[in-house]
């Protein structure tokens, strides 16, 4: 029995991370303008953080094709998987997810899939992988491996911090006016995903204050697992891990945010996720 992960570009999984846990990632695409480019193959995340400080635009993103994940279900499937599990960008979030399920349907005489909302982005949807996939490797079943994908889903938390709203206005998930508001004042505003949405989390009026927030949140959880840092192009992740270790015994995953994610967040975000246990 041979189950294997596949998940999406918006996870932020590092590279070399997916590859020691044989995790596929399929790519979703984003475009300055009219040009268009596929994330994680034609710009690397620094060249897209470059782009991004000297485009007159925001880059827009685009939910991967059907065919895409077909292409890779088969592949998968050719190569000895006897089963695939999909841990997916939130559909509250993206098309992402519906394109998996079509694609599960059109290879559903010949390979057994299970489509799995991780409800979350960036590594909330990132750990959630890494996880399944160790738990294939330890020899569980399909359906074993789909229900601890949807259990993860129900224990994780996203918190970060961001510099700015500009992304997410323009991305039309918050209001201009709050963008302006947040702007006018320096404030910082937090994050969090929660049910599968981006939500509200907190805002406070420097960044230092922000990113103590973010190491309360971590610590007033209680016992957790699966920690990992999210970082966009921040000078200051090595002293945030840091201060993350004064309580946490366990490996901190440290991602750097890609394109995907990144052109909704902007620069300079910052965030921690997690599993409740």
């Amino acid at each position: 029995m041979t189950i294997r992960i596949v998940t999406d570009s918006a996870s932020d999984i590092p590279q070399s991370l997916a590859d020691a846990n044989n995790i596929s990632i399929v790519p979703l695409s984003f475009r300055f303008g009219d040009e268009e480019f596929i994330d994680r193959q034609q710009l690397t995340v620094a060249q897209f953080w470059e782009r991004c400080g000297s485009s007159a635009v925001l880059p827009e993103t685009a939910a991967p094709s059907p065919g895409q994940f077909e292409a890779e279900f088969r592949r998968l499937f050719s190569a000895g998987a006897t089963g695939i599990v999909v841990i997916s960008l939130s559909s509250q979030l993206s098309a992402t997810m519906q394109s998996a399920e079509l694609a599960a349907r059109a290879v559903a005489g010949d390979i057994p899939v299970r489509v799995v909302d991780s409800r979350s982005a960036s590594m909330g949807q990132g750990i959630a992988a890494v996880a399944c996939a160790k738990k294939a490797a330890g020899g569980a079943s399909l359906d074993e491996v789909a229900a601890y994908a949807n259990d993860l889903a129900a224990r994780t938390q996203v918190w970060a911090a961001l510099d700015t709203l500009e992304n997410l206005k323009k991305g039309g998930r918050i209001s201009g006016a709050k963008a302006l508001f947040a702007s006018a004042l320096a404030i910082k505003p937090i994050l969090q995903i929660k049910d599968g949405l981006i939500q509200e989390g907190g805002k406070q009026r420097t960044r230092s204050k922000a990113v103590a927030l973010l190491i309360e949140k971590v610590r007033d959880a209680g016992a957790i697992e699966n920690l990992s840092v999210l970082q966009a192009e921040c000078d200051d992740v090595d002293e945030f891990v840091a201060s993350l270790r004064e309580f946490y015994s366990g490996e901190i995953m440290v991602s750097d945010i890609g394109a995907i994610i990144g052109s909704h967040t902007g620069p300079r975000a910052i965030g921690v996720t997690f599993h409740a246990k």
